[in-house]
């Protein structure tokens, strides 16, 4: 049978007082809505899930857009039903489908599975995710008949005392026999203290149409928490990096002081790695095995081999790194740098789409921007390539088994042939040949007992 996954991310999200759209605030390193749409694209193809959008639709589309969903207006948001009559002509081709939330982020592939499963198993016209939480208050709760089908939804507001008591809450997650809901959905009404039309009311209006409404429990409550306030939205957030940690040691990586980590929900790590307290990997960083990622680094959007070490305190953003490279302390790699294999980049040293052949050294000081650097050279101290003109940037092409000299500056565009000395202390503005010697300062002058006369001049001043 043919499914579709519908997601509601119309809401403004008043109470989170911002003025971004609800499903556009991030938890775990990327949007609410995003953290949904990977789970139902584990179930269906992206081209067979709807996007339901509405308050400031073109900013969620434009965010969302490069994972392939399509995208359905809900012009005026006038309830979750009404968000699926908005889209009731893109599904009605589907034998089936499945509702998500754009706000509910920990929502796993699994357990969708299960939900679907569960639909076709009993054949149903509607099947409701419910869930079990530690405290149902505030929640619509599920009341079955006899036989465990569902007989109705009733919100909090206007449960008996005797219902009060049932443990059972809607979760907001449907499945539906695609023809029967749309048979029965301009059948609900607005005439409620909102004014808008709940798609919860479903389950009575087909009950009473005598088709079969059923509910499928979730096996963790946690999974469809939302976020309403900021402190809820964190609260999210800690547990989606708490579970990341979790399944990252359970794969092999230790992690000391996890709670202090913060850790990227799409972030791959190779086993045997360890990472210190106070690390961030962000975004979609992957890291190698046996690696040593030590106390207060950032990687972000990086790819890192097996065997390096990361010393403390390290920046390194969209750029890659070879095996066995050592990088820091106090290091910052930049956009596009590359660093090879068993390089070194050292303390204080900044990249900027910088690339080091294999065991090139960089220890100390030194800036290293739009720059091609050969294996086996070595950059001293405070070095500097020069390569924005104020207008535009050029490059500086350094050879194989270079000595660059402590505190040379190399003003780009630039080349350095293979083999070839950069005096210390030097401004280097031509090529310089493989094998050459290049020296560009101004010769010393030496002026004997200068500094005692002057002395003795200021001494008869005072």
């Amino acid at each position: 049978m043919s499914l579709a996954i519908v997601i509601m991310a119309a809401g403004k999200g008043t109470r989170l007082k911002s003025r971004r759209p609800k499903v556009l605030h991030e938890i775990g390193g990327k949007p609410l809505l995003a953290h949904v749409i990977a789970a139902a694209a584990k179930i269906v193809a992206p081209a067979d899930v709807y996007v339901v959008v509405g308050h400031q639709a073109d900013r969620v589309e434009a965010a969302l857009a490069p994972t392939g969903v399509n995208f359905v207006l809900q012009a005026q948001q006038l309830g979750t039903g009404h968000a699926v009559q908005a889209a009731q002509q893109a599904i009605a081709g589907y034998d089936n489908i499945l509702v998500l939330s754009g706000d509910v982020p920990l929502i796993r592939p699994e357990t969708i599975q299960q939900l679907w499963d569960f639909h076709q198993l009993q054949g149903a016209a509607m099947t409701l995710l419910a869930a079990v939480p530690e405290n149902p208050f505030g929640y619509g709760r599920v009341i079955r008949k006899a036989d465990q089908s569902v007989e109705a939804i009733v919100e909090q507001k206007s449960l008996t005392p005797e219902q009060e008591s049932i443990p059972e809450i809607n979760t907001g997650i449907y499945a539906f026999r695609t023809p029967t809901l749309l048979k029965h959905l301009n059948q609900l009404s607005s005439v409620n203290s909102q004014g808008e039309y709940y798609l919860t009311d479903m389950a009575q209006i087909l009950t009473v149409a005598g088709e079969r409404v059923v509910a499928v429990t979730a096996p963790d409550a946690k999974e469809i928490l939302g976020a309403n306030t900021i402190a809820e939205l964190v609260a999210l957030d800690a547990t989606l990096r708490s579970n990341t940690a979790q399944r990252l040691m359970a794969q092999g990586v230790t992690i000391f002081r996890p709670e202090t980590c913060v850790i990227d929900a799409d972030v791959e790590v190779g086993p045997d790695t360890v990472i210190e307290p106070y690390v961030q990997l962000l975004k979609t960083t992957r890291i190698g095995s046996d690696c040593l990622i030590r106390s207060g680094s950032m990687i972000e959007n990086s790819v890192i081999a097996d065997e390096v070490l990361i010393r403390n305190s390290c920046v390194i953003e969209d750029s890659s790194i070879g095996r066995g490279a050592k990088i820091g302390p106090f290091a910052h790699l930049r956009m596009g740098s590359e660093i090879g294999e068993d390089a070194h980049v050292g303390n204080y040293v900044e990249t900027k789409k910088a690339r080091l052949g294999k065991g090139a050294k960089a220890n100390h000081l030194t800036y290293l921007g739009d720059a091609q650097i050969g294996a086996g050279s070595n950059i001293g101290a405070g070095v500097i390539t020069c390569n924005y003109d104020g207008v535009n940037k050029h490059t500086t092409v350094i050879g194989e088994r270079v000595f660059v000299g402590s505190d040379s500056t190399l003003v780009a565009p630039i080349s350095v042939g293979d083999g070839a000395y950069i005096g210390a202390g030097s401004c280097i503005t031509r090529e310089v040949p493989a094998d050459a010697l290049a020296v560009g300062r101004s010769r010393q002058v030496t002026k004997e007992g200068w500094a005692a006369a002057k002395r003795a001049r200021m001494a008869k001043e005072c």
